[in-house]
């Protein structure tokens, strides 16, 4: 080999998954509009696994929309709604299903759900993108479904709550950047460097769009 002149090798960030452990789970966490669905998918269609997202979940169980929930009981009565469901997915967990489950932008910056998290040992995605990409991106799928989100009202208020929701995601295992690439070259990416692998035959209905 080489000498190298003088100069040390940059250490490479380490990936907090533990090692020797055959993962059945993936939680994906970040910001709207950082792909958290789509890359969900994405996965799902490689690894054969079951996507989930959160909120949909939250959407069955009480029998109304996030926005409804929203408007009628309030974020604190949401939260609880989210720490229920989280709670029921890692429970489900358990039996050794293989899913991929997508959070809404706030559920891990909540430390009841972190702490959830934490104790299930499953690997978290921080899924991240520059603010200007992750406004763009709302504000198109915003125009497209037709739909009003209050948070793209300012830019400048959406700056500050993906600032103030950054040291929370980047507690997660690994972080991965959907800036300017493909879906499938970000699960690629995942599958990766947590060494996710396809199982053959699926023992659970769900999603795998």
């Amino acid at each position: 080999m080489k000498k190298r002149s003088g100069k040390k090798a940059e250490a490479k960030p380490r990936t907090r998954v533990r090692a020797g452990r055959s993962t059945n789970a993936v939680i994906l966490a970040g910001f709207m509009g950082a792909g958290k669905s789509s890359v969900g998918r994405a996965l799902g269609q490689r690894l054969n696994w079951v996507f989930e997202d959160l909120d949909d979940r939250i959407e069955r169980c009480e029998g109304r929309t996030i926005a409804e929930i929203f408007r009628d009981s309030g974020e604190a009565e949401f939260r609880r709604d989210e720490h229920d469901a989280l709670k029921q997915s890692l429970d489900e967990l358990r039996r050794g299903d293989s899913r991929i489950i997508a959070l809404g932008g706030g559920a891990f910056a909540q430390e009841q759900n972190a702490s959830l998290l934490r104790s299930s040992d499953v690997p978290t995605v921080f899924l991240d993108a520059s603010i200007e990409e992750l406004w763009q991106r709302c504000s198109k799928q915003a125009s497209e479904s037709r739909t009003e989100r209050p948070l793209l009202r300012s830019r400048e208020s959406f700056r500050e709550l993906h600032e103030s929701r950054q040291k929370h995601y980047r507690k997660a295992s690994i972080r991965v950047d959907t800036g300017g690439r493909t879906v499938d070259s970000v699960a690629a990416e995942i599958i990766r460097k947590l060494g996710l692998k396809k199982i053959e035959i699926r023992t659970e209905q769900g999603d795998v769009e």
